[in-house]
């Protein structure tokens, strides 16, 4: 695996790569996991355009307003005391 990456170009485009499944999407949220967690995508009038579970590259354009990563301490959490 070479790593995860995210590109947003100009607020209506937004790539990224090491995806592993697309949870949940509507025309203001989707939500991606990676290996690492979760990730949402905010806007309004999204759509995805591209989504390879084989290869991990999605892509989705729209007005994207946040990208935020929702793995936080409990995910970190239950992977070191297993």
């Amino acid at each position: 695996m070479e790593g995860h990456n995210i590109t947003v170009e100009q607020c209506k485009r937004i790539t990224a790569t090491e995806i592993v499944s697309v949870d949940a999407f509507s025309e203001r949220q989707i939500t991606l996991s990676y290996q690492g967690g979760r990730i949402a995508v905010t806007g309004s009038g999204m759509k995805i355009t591209a989504f390879s579970k084989s290869t991990g590259v999605f892509s989705a354009t729209g007005t994207i307003t946040c990208v935020k990563y929702l793995a936080g301490a409990a995910g970190l959490k239950s992977r070191l005391f297993k």
